[in-house]
C-alpha cells in the first residue's frame, strides 16, 4: 500500500547559531532525501549579533525549501517556535533545535508513528549527555511537581522536539497564551499521542543561549502556573491549617495562664519564631497570588507574542 503523500514543515527557532546552521541543514536534508517527501524548513530568528541571518540567506539561495522569519526584537524561543507553528503550511509540523542535540534522523521514525495514526509524536530523552548532575535533578523534580499539580499530564524528559499533525496545529493556533509553553499546550490540546526514545547528544557547536538552571525553573513555573490553580488552593489549605494551629496554641496558652498559673513571659523566642514563620507563609501566599495576577495582567493586554520584521521565501 503506497504511503500517503505528506508535506513536512520543520520549525527551527534560532539565535546566535552561526556555526550550527550548515551542519544542521546537511543532516536534515540527508534525512528528508531518504523519505522522499516535500518539505519546508522555517528558521525563526531572533535578531542575532553574529552571522546567523547571513548564513540562512545564503542557504535559501541554494535550497528553495528553506524559509526565514526574522522578528523585530528578541522575543525568546517559545514565541519564535509559536510563530513557526502559526505560519507553517505542512500537513505535519516538526519542532527541533538547531544545535543537533535532537537528532534530525528521528524524523523518519516519527513519520512512521504518524502514519500509524498518532497525531503527536514527542521525543523522550533516555539520557542527557553534557548536562550537570544538578540540572538533571532540577529537571526530574520539576516534571514530578508539574504532573502532581498540573491539570494536564506533561510527559517527563521531553523538550519541544516533536511531530504534530495539522489538526493539532489548528487547535494550537486558537490558543492565545502569551507565555507559549508548548509542552503544556500540546498536552492540553490532546489527540492520540505517543513517544519515541533517544539519547540526547551534547551540543554540536557554540555555547547554549539557554540558562541551565533558571531556564528549567522558569519552564517548571510555566507548567504549574499556566495549567493549574492548585498552588492557590494549596496556599488556602495551608493558611487554614496555620490558622487552626494558631487558635489551638492560643487556647493552650490561655489554659496555662488561667488554670496552671504558668508565667509565659520567657517564651519570647517561640513568639519570634512563630511571627517569622507566619510572615514567611503570608509572603509566599502573596507571591503565588502575584504570579497568577501577573499572568492575568499579561493576558488581558492581548499583546502579540511576536512581531515579524522580515520574511524570506515565504
Amino acid at each position: 500500500m503506497p504511503h500517503q503523500e505528506v508535506m513536512i514543515s520543520i520549525v527551527v527557532p534560532v539565535y546566535r547559531e552561526e556555526n550550527n546552521i550548515r551542519p544542521f541543514l546537511e543532516r536534515v536534508e540527508n534525512t528528508i532525501a531518504t523519505l522522499k517527501v516535500p518539505y519546508e524548513i522555517i528558521f525563526c530568528l531572533d535578531p542575532s549579533p553574529d552571522a546567523t541571518e547571513q548564513i540562512i540567506l545564503e542557504e535559501i539561495k541554494r535550497n528553495e525549501n528553506i524559509r526565514l522569519i526574522r522578528f523585530s526584537r528578541r522575543f525568546g524561543q517559545p514565541a519564535a517556535t509559536m510563530a513557526g507553528i502559526h505560519i507553517c503550511r505542512g500537513d505535519i509540523c516538526i519542532v527541533i533545535d538547531v544545535d543537533l542535540q535532537d537528532p534530525p534522523e528521528l524524523i523518519g521514525p516519527m513519520l512512521e508513528k504518524w502514519r500509524e495514526g498518532y497525531k503527536v509524536v514527542y521525543a523522550t530523552r533516555s539520557s542527557r549527555r553534557g548536562e550537570t548532575f544538578l540540572k538533571k535533578v532540577i529537571t526530574r523534580v520539576g516534571y514530578k511537581v508539574i504532573n502532581k499539580i498540573s491539570d494536564v499530564d506533561i510527559p517527563p524528559n521531553t523538550g519541544d522536539f516533536r511531530l504534530m499533525d495539522r489538526c493539532v496545529i489548528d487547535e494550537l493556533k486558537k490558543l492565545h497564551e502569551s507565555h507559549g509553553f508548548l509542552r503544556g499546550m500540546v498536552a492540553f490540546v490532546g489527540f492520540k499521542q505517543t513517544f519515541i526514545e533517544y539519547e540526547r547528544s551534547e551540543r554540536a557547536n557554540g555555547i547554549s543561549n539557554y540558562n541551565k538552571y533558571l531556564g528549567s525553573l522558569k519552564i517548571a513555573f510555566n507548567g504549574i502556573v499556566g495549567f493549574s490553580i492548585r498552588p492557590l488552593q494549596i496556599a488556602t489549605i495551608f493558611g487554614g491549617f496555620i490558622a487552626v494551629f494558631a487558635f489551638l496554641l492560643g487556647l493552650w496558652i490561655l489554659v496555662q495562664k488561667l488554670f496552671l498559673h504558668v508565667d509565659l513571659t520567657p517564651g519570647l523566642t517561640w513568639t519570634i519564631v512563630l511571627i517569622t514563620f507566619l510572615s514567611g507563609v503570608q509572603l509566599l501566599s502573596l507571591g503565588i497570588m502575584g504570579e497568577y495576577v501577573g499572568r492575568i495582567y499579561e493576558e488581558v493586554k492581548r499583546r502579540p507574542q511576536y512581531i515579524i520584521e522580515k520574511m524570506e521565501n515565504l
